[in-house]
């Protein structure tokens, strides 16, 4: 079988490049929800919790799912996908080990982005701001609330290491899981927790065939006053 030659045999069609492949695919597609932004709170947090809400009651697929980027010792940007623990007025949470990439920059420059996109609602929330970590006792309550596969990933530790025999992770993460049963109060000692508190909050509603809606919140620290205004697409 050659390798132009499909699963059953049969020739598969000519490669296509990229930009061929975007031509035609659909945006913004289906009922989307609507918004006003004259009616939008004083503050964003309330907004969010609301879209949140929403989010989570028309079934979006994991609307915790949230993008961070950090900066490195050169600069240069770095994003990854991690999942939201917690989100109050203050900001919001998300917790790593104490040694990963991401920990090791924002100790470097404690400055954050972050982003959620819920596809299925048209809907892009970022902000950006300080990160402040929290103290060792509420990590630990934070790791103690995950469930208890959650926790032993988290004991194996080693994130970002280069991993040289595959067969290494089944077994390491066994022994953390038996660990785990076995004292259910363990914590793995590395476990931090960090909050993005945010001085800059824009929420985006698309709209098919028209102007999108941005309303952006701005305050001059993380403790605000905020501001808010409603922006060109």
């Amino acid at each position: 079988m050659s390798a132009t030659d499909g699963a059953d045999g049969a020739a598969a069609g000519p490669a296509r490049s990229v930009r061929e492949l975007l031509f035609g695919l659909p945006m913004l597609a289906g009922e989307l929800p609507g918004f006003d932004p004259g009616a939008a709170p004083e503050e964003p947090f309330p907004l969010f919790l609301e879209w949140f809400a929403e989010a989570v009651a028309r079934g979006v697929r994991e609307p915790h799912a949230m993008s961070l980027a950090t900066i490195d010792a050169e600069g240069c940007p770095d994003l990854r996908v991690v999942a939201l623990r917690d989100a109050t007025a203050e900001g919001w949470t998300f917790a790593t080990d104490a040694g990963s990439p991401k920990a090791r920059q924002l100790a470097g420059q404690p400055q954050a982005a972050i982003g959620f996109h819920w596809r299925e609602q048209g809907r892009q929330i970022r902000a950006r701001g300080p990160v402040v970590r929290a103290d060792a006792a509420t990590a630990a309550a934070d790791f103690l609330d995950r469930l208890p596969g959650s926790r032993a990933a988290s004991l194996v530790g080693h994130q970002s290491e280069a991993l040289t025999d595959p067969a290494a992770l089944p077994h390491a993460f066994a022994a953390a899981l038996a660990r785990i049963e076995a004292d259910p109060t363990t914590v793995a000692p590395d476990h931090a927790l960090f909050t993005v508190r945010p001085v800059s909050v824009e929420f985006w509603q698309g709209v098919p065939g028209r102007g999108h809606i941005r309303v952006r919140y701005s305050a001059p620290r993380a403790d605000g006053p905020w501001t808010r205004e409603l922006l060109w697409p």
